[in-house]
């Protein structure tokens, strides 16, 4: 028999019992959408997760001052104090680091001619912006110029600059913050959410300087942003910037550290991890519909086998071999698992794409995950056909006569 023969036969012995073939097709199409609407759902948020990453900046190291143990839990904004000259000191002391900044932080709420708005008001200099990958749309970014004399200047985040100008151009115009004005000279490009929900755009960025001397009234900085030469040498970073200001600070080797270094990878990884745990879980249910599917397919192809015992004697009596029979039975059951495949893959992809519309998330359908789960479909109908198969090929075919 040719193979356009053994599909002809499949689908009219399958014809016959449609309601059976259906729900037996139904437990692949449930396991096979499953499998790709996870899937969908997983590479979405990783994506999700390396866009957030990456607008938050490149090989990054946050450096807050002032570690302290209170009732056994580590945290920081107590004690040890960092300087500008801190600052200085790790760029030019530390090999593996490309760039610093000094950071400082103030919630504070700033006003124009009609219109205020509550926002972080952040103190940086020049370096902060290579550190975010972050440039202005209109105007121009703060200058060591600005920086060095402490100019009343300041950069508008996308959702400042909507909730106090609205329409209309910043560029030009005064922002108070605590009664001192403040030229816009720019406005940064939107950087959208972080991976732990906060607008980075609802700020306005002015010198650090600025920031200490007539908005704060601070000597000392809140804490330094640094980036590694690259991604291999964050290590060495975080190596070199503790060794470096354990020694400013005066700590004795059995002293604890008197700051704190947090590496952006390290909230990448505890996220992916999450991720995983979660997608594993989801990939485990889907796992088990797959399994179950198989075990239906299994089980009417053995009840096949029983209701068409004679049919198969009769093929026998004609002259179809043993390995005839093998095939037309594993072929019926891989037309079980591959119609219930290919509809899993339509279902799995529609789900992703409503789940994506209706919750708002990210979803991300790949070629790799549609061969996956069409393999595995295939997989399926092989490995749990292929026992009924055989013991239709192994029929008595004068027993198989005799069968009513």
């Amino acid at each position: 028999m040719t193979f356009s023969s053994f599909l002809k036969v499949a689908f009219t012995a399958l014809s016959r019992n449609r309601l059976r073939a259906f729900l037996t097709v139904l437990g692949i199409l449930i396991g096979v959408g499953a499998v790709i609407a996870m899937m969908a759902i997983g590479n979405g948020a990783k994506a999700k997760l390396e866009e957030q990453m990456n607008s938050m900046g490149t090989n990054m190291l946050f450096i807050h001052p002032g570690t302290v143990t209170s009732g056994g839990i580590r945290q920081w904004g107590a004690g040890q104090r960092f300087y500008p000259s801190d600052v200085k000191a790790i760029k030019q002391n530390c090999p593996s680091v490309a760039y610093a900044a000094p950071t400082i932080q103030r919630v504070e709420t700033a006003t124009t001619g009609h219109e205020n708005w509550t926002t972080q008001i952040i103190g940086v200099s020049p370096d902060y912006f290579i550190i975010r990958n972050w440039n202005v749309v209109a105007g121009r970014l703060i200058t060591h110029q600005d920086v060095s004399g402490g100019a009343l200047v300041c950069l508008m985040g996308q959702t400042a600059m909507q909730n106090l100008f609205g329409s209309e151009d910043p560029i030009g115009k005064i922002v108070q913050i605590k009664d001192v004005p403040l030229r816009v000279v720019g406005v940064l490009a939107k950087k959208g959410e972080t991976p732990f929900g906060q607008d980075q755009d609802d700020c306005i960025m002015v010198p650090y300087t600025t920031l200490m001397r007539r908005i704060v009234g601070t000597p000392n900085i809140g804490g330094v942003m640094v980036s590694a030469t690259s991604s291999k040498t964050i290590p060495e970073a975080e190596a070199e910037i503790s060794a470096l200001l354990r020694q400013r600070h005066h700590l004795a080797p059995w002293q604890p550290d008197d700051f704190m270094i947090v590496s952006l990878n390290a909230f990448v990884q505890m996220k992916e991890a999450a991720t995983s745990v979660i997608m594993l879980l989801l990939g485990s249910v889907a796992g088990i519909s797959l399994l179950v599917g198989g075990i239906g397919i299994m089980n009417i192809m053995l009840v096949s086998v029983t209701e068409r015992t004679r049919e198969i004697g009769i093929r026998m009596a004609v002259g179809a071999t043993e390995k005839d029979i093998l095939l037309q039975f594993l072929i019926e059951s891989l037309v079980l698992s591959l119609v219930g495949g290919i509809l899993g893959m339509i279902l799995g992809s529609g789900a992703a794409i409503v789940i994506s519309k209706v919750a708002g998330w990210d979803v991300v359908i790949s070629p790799g995950s549609i061969l996956l789960a069409f393999t595995f479909s295939a997989v399926i109908g092989i490995f749990f056909g292929y026992y009924p198969a055989m013991k239709a090929s192994q029929l008595d075919p004068i027993e198989a006569l005799r069968y009513q």
